[in-house]
């Protein structure tokens, strides 16, 4: 009798692998005096579904591959620059960020298909909806200096649906993660953006309680 590792382990293989793999359980069977017979039962196969979800695994490994790539180089640009995010392992995921200081106040950058971006995300943690929006507001008080000092608008989310806000930049200029020929001029962007957005926030965070 299979066990579920079993099952699981071949579900696996039709999910990975341009193969068809069966689990097979075979049984001797007999109808009164006749002869013992085989009797096969396909426990797991292959499937439209597997071979769906087989896809989109391997499209969501190639994306956590030029992600890491992407960050991994745009590290490397950040030599003689700045020290923000010099020092952080790249990452899988299409954000990448570090503590701007203030506990729950993080500094990301955000790498999409065709796009980019730049945020403070702000979460204090569980509970701390009220004290996210707080930040927000007090930062939110000093809008016109802060964009002005930045250069560019920028839009303040309260995002009423979860417990965190933000305050982001967002940009088509360069392209984004698909367009690796540009990737130098993009990355070369987002630093130049990010060093500024940290400076036209630095002081008012600091003021934070």
């Amino acid at each position: 009798d299979p066990r579920p590792e079993h099952v699981n382990a071949i579900a696996w293989l039709n999910e990975s692998y341009a193969a068809s793999f069966y689990l097979v359980k075979l049984e001797g069977i007999r109808i009164g005096d006749s002869e013992p017979a085989p009797l096969f039962t396909m426990i797991v196969g292959p499937s439209e579904e597997s071979r769906d979800v087989g896809t989109l695994k391997k499209e969501e490994a190639e994306r956590h591959i030029k992600r890491r790539e992407f960050w991994a180089s745009l590290q490397k640009r950040l030599e003689g620059k700045t020290r923000l995010h010099s020092n952080l392992t790249p990452s899988r995921e299409c954000w990448w960020g570090q503590s701007s200081g203030k506990p729950g106040l993080a500094l990301n950058y955000l790498i999409y298909k065709d796009s980019w971006a730049l945020e403070l995300y702000i979460d204090r943690g569980k509970g701390s909806e009220q004290e996210n929006l707080a930040i927000l507001d007090g930062l939110q008080a000093h809008q016109s200096e802060i964009e002005a000092k930045f250069g560019e608008p920028l839009d303040w989310q309260r995002i009423e649906s979860k417990r965190a806000c933000r305050i982001r930049y967002y940009s088509e200029t360069e392209g984004g993660l698909e367009n690796e020929s540009n990737w130098p001029v993009l990355q070369a962007s987002m630093i130049d953006h990010m060093i500024a957005f940290d400076a036209a926030l630095k002081p008012y965070i600091a003021k934070l309680s």
